[in-house]
């Protein structure tokens, strides 16, 4: 069953806002009943504009690694910051896949997420499923082979699915990290490899990037911790510290 449908972009911003007052940690709320020797890993980011404009914080991952040369990477989480104001994004590592009509693929445009069902790259039972389009739906269908390893996330795209309507691709924490365009009759196995970079801009929840004209983004290294903080300077160029 799907985790769940098309949601408001808002509601896939991982994010709480403060003001240059408010300056310090911001807590992020835990997850209300879950017991703590079950609760998800959760990464937090802090990002400070300390530049001169108003602008869009943008969370995103690279295909690097991912094993599909078509994949795009999507703006992951955003979330607005005026000058002088902090923003906090918390995610956990949940995947899901994910499916959207979007013609052809291409920078710009926006992938909303039509289904997100859950997955597993450790679970040969959920590292892979089937993406169909039948009487005029397009929808995950369970898998017609096991073929996908572990570690990937697999999704065969059934001969049915039109030429260039539909794009796949999986998602992390209820929000789309990467797209490919649904080409009939294909096999495509993500393989993950999380590494999470920042930049700051004009961005929406889902657009479709042009990683090669973004020019002042930076990784987020995640080393023996899970808190970072970042701060973009009036050069518009970001400091990275834990």
């Amino acid at each position: 069953m799907p985790l769940r449908d098309q949601d408001s972009a808002l509601s896939r911003r991982r994010f709480l806002a403060a003001g240059a007052a408010c300056a310090g940690a911001l807590a992020v709320p835990a997850a209300v009943g879950a017991p703590p020797a079950a609760a998800a890993t959760h990464y937090t980011l802090t990002a400070t504009n300390n530049s001169t404009q108003f602008q869009d914080i943008c969370l995103f991952q690279k295909t690097v690694g991912l094993g599909i040369p078509s994949a795009m990477s999507l703006a992951w989480l955003t979330a607005p910051a005026r000058p002088g104001h902090t923003v906090t994004f918390t995610w956990s590592v949940d995947y899901s896949f994910v499916w959207a009509v979007t013609g052809p693929l291409m920078s710009g445009i926006p992938f909303m997420d039509r289904e997100l069902v859950a997955a597993d790259p450790d679970d040969e039972l959920e590292n892979q499923t089937g993406f169909d389009f039948d009487n005029g739906n397009y929808g995950f269908v369970p898998a017609s082979d096991s073929g996908t390893p572990l570690g990937g996330l697999g999704i065969q795209v059934l001969p049915g699915v039109p030429d260039d309507t539909a794009s796949v691709g999986i998602g992390m924490d209820g929000a789309p990290v990467f797209a490919a365009q649904a080409v009939p009759g294909a096999k495509l196995v993500f393989t993950p490899h999380p590494q999470y970079w920042i930049t700051a801009g004009t961005f929406s929840n889902g657009e479709v990037l042009d990683v090669e004209e973004i020019t002042n983004d930076v990784e987020i290294p995640y080393d023996d911790t899970f808190s970072m903080n970042a701060v973009l300077g009036p050069n518009n160029l970001w400091t990275v510290s834990a």
